[in-house]
C-alpha cells in the first residue's frame, strides 16, 4: 500500500464514524444540578446525624463519602463497654441509659414538675396532654430525671420539667431545672446564667433578699426562650427557670410572659424548687 492509498483509507473510515454530539448546554446543567443535590442531601443526612446524635448520645457516624461526623460536645458518659455501669435502678439493676423511669429519682422529677405547676402565676392556665398519651408522647406537661456525672464518687443528678402555659389563644412555656450538689456549674451568677442550654444573651444580677440571682433577660441568637434566671445555693444546688412565649410552632405565642423579671429570679432561689 502506497502513501496515497493510507490517505484514501483514513478517509473512508472516518467518514463511516458518527461524530460525537455536540456539548449540550441542558446536560451540563442538568449534571451540575445532579451533583448538587448529592451534596444537599449528604448536608441533610448530616443534619439529622446531628439529632439522633443528641437523642442518643452516640459519639460518632460515617457519611455516606466515609467521612465520619462527631459532635464537638461531650460524648455518652457511659456505654456497654465501659467498666462503669449506669446507676442502679430500683430493680437493683443498672438503668439502661442516662434517664430514671422509676424510683426516687424520677419521683423527684415529678415532683419537680408539680411544683412548677403550682407557681403559674392567675390568669394563665396549664393544659394538661390526654391521659392516653405515653411520656414520650408528651409536650405539655413533661418532667425528666437524668444522671449528669460521678464526681469524688457520687453520683450527681439533673431533674427538669415543662409546663405549658396558656392565656387566651396563646401558648407558651416554663420550664424549671434543677442539678444537684456536686455539679461542676459556675458559682458568679451571670458565669452560670450563661450555661443554661448554651444560650448566650445580656445577664444582669438581680438580689434578692441576700441572694445573687443572675438573670438573662434579652437573649443572643437563639428564640428557643425569651428569660432565664439561674442560682446557685450555698449548698452547691443550681436552679434555673425558664420562660417563652412560643411552646411550638403549632400554636399561637403568648402576647406576655407569664412573669417579671424580679419574679423570674425569686423563683430560682425558692425553697420548693431547691431539691435534695
Amino acid at each position: 500500500m502506497n502513501e496515497d492509498e493510507l490517505r484514501e483509507g483514513l478517509r473512508s473510515e472516518m467518514a463511516g464514524t458518527t461524530p460525537p454530539p455536540p456539548l449540550s448546554t441542558t446536560a451540563a446543567l442538568g449534571a451540575a444540578r445532579r451533583t448538587h443535590f448529592r451534596r444537599r442531601a449528604l448536608w441533610a443526612f448530616l443534619g439529622s446525624v446531628a439529632v439522633v446524635l443528641a437523642v442518643t448520645g452516640f459519639a460518632a457516624v460515617a457519611t455516606p463519602d466515609g467521612h465520619l461526623y462527631q459532635p464537638a460536645g461531650q460524648g455518652p458518659l457511659a456505654s456497654p463497654d465501659t467498666k462503669e455501669p449506669w446507676p442502679t435502678g430500683p430493680d437493683g439493676q443498672p438503668q439502661e441509659d442516662r434517664t430514671a423511669r422509676a424510683g426516687s429519682r424520677y419521683e423527684q422529677g415529678s415532683h419537680l414538675l408539680s411544683e412548677a405547676v403550682s407557681v403559674i402565676p392567675s390568669g394563665f392556665t396549664t393544659p394538661e396532654d390526654p391521659s392516653s398519651q405515653s411520656a414520650e408522647e408528651r409536650t405539655l406537661r413533661t418532667h425528666q430525671a437524668q444522671f449528669e456525672d460521678k464526681v469524688g464518687g457520687v453520683d450527681v443528678w439533673s431533674y427538669s420539667s415543662s409546663v405549658a402555659v396558656a392565656q387566651n389563644k396563646g401558648t407558651g412555656r416554663v420550664i424549671v431545672e434543677v442539678y444537684a450538689a456536686g455539679n461542676q456549674l459556675p458559682t458568679e451568677p451571670c458565669d452560670l446564667a450563661q450555661k443554661f442550654w448554651g444560650m448566650r444573651g445580656e445577664c444582669q444580677v438581680e438580689t434578692v433578699g441576700t441572694a445573687r440571682v443572675g438573670v438573662v433577660a434579652r437573649p443572643s441568637g437563639d428564640d428557643r426562650l425569651d428569660q432565664w434566671s439561674a442560682y446557685r445555693h450555698p449548698d452547691g444546688v443550681v436552679v434555673f427557670v425558664a420562660q417563652g412565649v412560643r411552646l411550638d410552632e403549632s400554636r399561637p405565642a403568648l402576647t406576655k410572659l407569664p412573669f417579671s423579671v424580679p419574679q423570674l429570679a425569686s423563683l430560682a432561689v425558692d425553697e420548693r424548687f431547691h431539691l435534695k
